[in-house]
């Protein structure tokens, strides 16, 4: 089949969806690859790289005219919908629950449409799972760029002129975003401590070396498709109690708690940011969903009583070429598994197929 890359148009979007190297390997299954011309460059693969992996380099109108896959990170623009054939399969972040009407355009266009972001948590795709793979790159980067606005050092530093104490670091949700951002804390030698509603979290916490701070009730948190669903409001405040010491002691804190198909739960409010520690660094990785923290503003770093918020969108492409790697791999996985190299299977009631086809044949399949 053909596959079609193109250049993301999202502001500051620097990923692209498929590596020379996956090109290079989908090639060879017999699929035909085309690139839009500077495709990859944001993510250090330039158009000579593919012409060496085998693909040819397109106009991005020729392309969308041609091709019987579009393949992006994020979804489709209306422009881009429309130049596409009738019958033409799309594979991206949707979020097709949270945009019926994207899915609508998609549908009327007669075309099949392929959600990365509806991926189903189970064992036989996780190698499919692109929100897991590019949480684990943001929850490097978010520890990186606290670090790079904080005051102070990570671990403990015991000099001549004294001894400097390790900074604390306070995680919100133990997903696997939180896990990669305890990880990356305690390799740089800050002392961690999590919250998270999902008390089977702890072991996993502890075992990274994070301190789990329990909330002493008897709800716990229901979870869907590997998501925590919202927790009530008298669960919220008793976290709210627990977590207080920890966050009015901490150097950085960490938010990434996402609750999915609603707003981001807040978790810091006005008033607690106003009892935080002067100098204390929050990094808001919910802002695109709302945002963990009340002051948090989008796209960017803002002080309040001393206290700087970082609500920084899209922390996987601030490391566009391993982001863009990992994502390629999962795009191919998704394919290898979903077709041949000259059609689709379209099992309508395979798990992946059916999680993951928002419409397909002027029919919508999910809302």
């Amino acid at each position: 089949m053909k596959i079609l890359v193109i250049k993301e148009s999202r502001n500051a979007e620097n990923r692209v969806a498929l590596t020379p190297q996956v090109a290079q390997q989908l090639l060879k299954v017999g699929h035909e690859i085309m690139v839009e011309s500077g495709s990859g460059y944001a993510s250090n693969f330039d158009d000579e790289a593919y012409k060496k992996a085998g693909c040819t380099i397109v106009s991005k109108s020729d392309g969308l005219q041609s091709c019987d896959i579009l393949v992006k990170v994020n979804a489709p623009e209306e422009s881009e919908i429309s130049m596409l054939k009738p019958g033409a399969a799309t594979i991206s972040y949707l979020y097709g629950t949270l945009n019926p009407e994207l899915v609508q355009k998609l549908n009327t266009a007669k075309l099949s449409a392929f959600s990365m972001d509806a991926i189903p948590r189970i064992s036989r795709a996780q190698n499919m799972d692109a929100l897991s793979s590019q949480a684990n790159l943001a929850g490097y980067k978010a520890v990186i760029l606290g670090a790079a606005h904080l005051g102070k050092i990570f671990p403990l530093l015991m000099t001549a002129a004294g001894t400097v104490t390790p900074a604390r670091v306070l995680i919100y949700g133990a997903g696997v975003a939180g896990l990669q951002a305890i990880a990356t804390a305690k390799r740089l030698g800050a002392i961690v401590e999590v919250s998270d509603v999902r008390p089977e979290t702890k072991e996993q916490v502890e075992s990274l070396g994070g301190k789990f701070i329990e909330v002493k009730t008897e709800e716990t948190a229901k979870v869907e498709g590997g998501y925590a669903k919202e927790v009530s409001a008298e669960y919220l405040a008793k976290q709210k109690e627990a977590v207080n010491k920890s966050l009015f002691q901490a150097d950085l804190v960490i938010t990434t708690a996402l609750v999915m198909g609603r707003k981001a739960p807040v978790l810091i409010t006005e008033d607690q940011v106003k009892q935080m520690k002067l100098g204390a660094v929050i990094v808001d990785m919910a802002v695109e969903q709302g945002g963990n923290c009340e002051l948090s503003e989008l796209d960017k770093i803002v002080s309040k009583n001393g206290v700087n918020i970082i609500g920084q969108s899209n922390l996987p492409s601030t490391l566009p070429q391993n982001a863009s790697e990992l994502y390629a791999k999962n795009i191919q996985n998704l394919l290898n598994h979903l077709a041949t190299k000259d059609a689709f299977k379209w099992e309508m009631e395979e798990e992946i197929t059916k999680g993951t086809l928002f419409c397909h044949a002027g029919n919508i399949l999910k809302s």
